[in-house]
C-alpha cells in the first residue's frame, strides 16, 4: 500500500474529525450501546485516528486491534493515550496479502479512515464478502468521492481536479483503485450481501485560515496532474504558483468530498 507521512495524518486529522457525519458516527454508537464489551478491528489504523474518534462513543471496555503495514504508525497509534478500560493491540500486517488474518478472532465492529478509495473493486469485494461472513458490521469513514470546490476559481482548476481524479484511480497497492466510486460501490456491496447501509457526506471544509493544509494538498494535486501527464509543467507550476498566492492572501476555501459509511447486518444488530 502506498505509504502517508505520520506528518500528513497529524495535518489533516482536525479536519478529519470535524469532517465525520454525526449521524453515521450516532448508528454505529447505537449498534453497540448495549455491549458490556466491544472487540473492534481498525484496519490500515494510520497513527489512531479512527480510535481516537470513535472510542469516546463506545461502550466503557474496548478491544481495538489496530492493523497497519507500516512500523512507525503502528507505534504512534498504540501510544494514544486512553483509559484503563480501553485495551490496545498493534498488529503489523500487509492487508493485501493477508486481509484474512486481521479479521480472524472474535469481533463486534470493523473500521477503517480513508482507506476505501485507495483500494480496488476486487479488494473490496474480498473485505465485504469477508466481513459479510462473520456477519460483523462495518464503519468506513472519509472515503473521497470526487468532488472539490475551490475559491477563487482559477481557470485550470478543473484540469487540474480531473487529472487528481484519474491519478486517485491508479494502482496504491491493492490494484487498480476505486478513487472516488469508493462509497458507492461499498454501500450497493453490502446492500447485496444483506446489510443495512448508513452513509452520508462527510466533506473537509477548508478555510482561508487553514494555509498549510491547503498548500500540502494543492501541492499533491500539482504533483498528480503531472504523473498523469495531464497538463505542461509550466502550466502546473503557474497554477499552483496562482492558488498558493490565493492562500497566502488570506483568500482561498475549498471544499474536498467524502462519504462515511455504516453498514450492519439486518437482523443481528
Amino acid at each position: 500500500m502506498t505509504g502517508f507521512s505520520a506528518e500528513w495524518l497529524t495535518l489533516r486529522e482536525p479536519f478529519d474529525t470535524r469532517a465525520r457525519n454525526p449521524a453515521v458516527l450516532d448508528a454505529v454508537a447505537a449498534s453497540l450501546a448495549t455491549y458490556p464489551s466491544v472487540r473492534i478491528v481498525d484496519l490500515a489504523c494510520g497513527t489512531g485516528s479512527t480510535l481516537r474518534a470513535l472510542s469516546v462513543r463506545l461502550p466503557l471496555r474496548q478491544n481495538w486491534n489496530l492493523v497497519d503495514n507500516d512500523l512507525g504508525l503502528l507505534a504512534r497509534a498504540t501510544a494514544t493515550e486512553h483509559r484503563d478500560d480501553v485495551a490496545i493491540i498493534g498488529i503489523p500486517l500487509d492487508l493485501n496479502r493477508d486481509l484474512e488474518a486481521a479479521l480472524d478472532g472474535p469481533v463486534d465492529l470493523v473500521t477503517t479512515s480513508a482507506l476505501l478509495d485507495l483500494v480496488s473493486e476486487a479488494w473490496l469485494e474480498r473485505l465485504a464478502v469477508e466481513i459479510a461472513a462473520r456477519a460483523i458490521p462495518f464503519y468506513a469513514a472519509l472515503s473521497y468521492e470526487g468532488t472539490i470546490e475551490l475559491a477563487p476559481r482559477d481557470p485550470l482548476d478543473a484540469a487540474i481536479i480531473a487529472a487528481a481524479n484519474a491519478h486517485q484511480r491508479t494502482d496504491k497497492g491493492f490494484g487498480p483503485a476505486l478513487g472516488p466510486a469508493a462509497a458507492d460501490a461499498a454501500i450497493a456491496r453490502f446492500k447485496s450481501l444483506g446489510y443495512s447501509v448508513k452513509y452520508g457526506r462527510s466533506d473537509w471544509v477548508i478555510g482561508p485560515q487553514d494555509q498549510e493544509i491547503q498548500n500540502e494538498i494543492m501541492a499533491g494535486w500539482a504533483h498528480a496532474a503531472r504523473e498523469m501527464d495531464a497538463l505542461t509543467l509550466a502550466d502546473t507550476a503557474a497554477w499552483l504558483t496562482r492558488r498558493r498566492d490565493f492562500v497566502s492572501a488570506g483568500r482561498s476555501s475549498l471544499r474536498v468530498g467524502h462519504v462515511d459509511v455504516f453498514a450492519a447486518p439486518i437482523g443481528t444488530r
